[in-house]
């Protein structure tokens, strides 16, 4: 099903083949970082957020290509300006990382609105550490309270009780 979705150009699946191949052993295939990446671009060019995200992680740890934080920094962008919540918070943290703590505190509020805990997270120890104000630090918290409160429902509830 998957081969027969790749074929006909479904960048989901293009990005979830090139998953498979980053990871090995899943359907049978070897582990091909230079693959994963080229069907990631590729899926990136059909519009996969899912997969801009992918190679933003290639490029920052040099999976199937050379490490560049730059190209890493460019991919979470196009993928943060669509809604793509991992990538926004990861362009916190290398913020965070650089000490542009201002900048790594709009990125972390964004993906911590859009329900991310670890921004979450990362926000407190922002906040422990003094660089952002008891203030910012509960907007943080309000927004995330929200956020995962809009994401509830009786259909997820159910579903987390069959997998326990």
């Amino acid at each position: 099903m998957v081969q027969a979705r790749v074929v006909k150009k479904d960048p989901e699946a293009i990005n979830f083949l090139g998953e498979r191949y980053s990871h090995g052993g899943d359907l049978w295939l070897q582990k091909d970082a230079r693959k994963a990446v080229a069907l990631w671009t590729e899926a990136a060019e059909l519009g996969s957020l899912k997969a801009l995200y992918n190679l933003g992680v290639a490029y920052e740890r040099g999976l199937g290509v050379q490490g560049d934080e730059k190209k890493s920094t460019e991919f979470y962008k196009k993928a943060a300006m669509q809604g793509h919540v991992a990538s926004r918070h990861n362009l916190g943290c290398f913020e965070w990382d650089k000490g542009n703590y201002d900048c790594a505190l709009r990125h972390l509020l964004i993906s911590a609105k859009m329900g991310h805990g670890k921004s979450v997270e990362n926000i407190k120890k922002m906040f422990m550490a003094g660089f952002i104000t008891k203030e910012q630090y509960a907007e943080a918290l309000k927004g995330y309270q929200d956020a995962v409160e809009d994401m509830k429902s009786n259909d997820r509830d159910e579903a987390k009780r069959l997998r326990n």
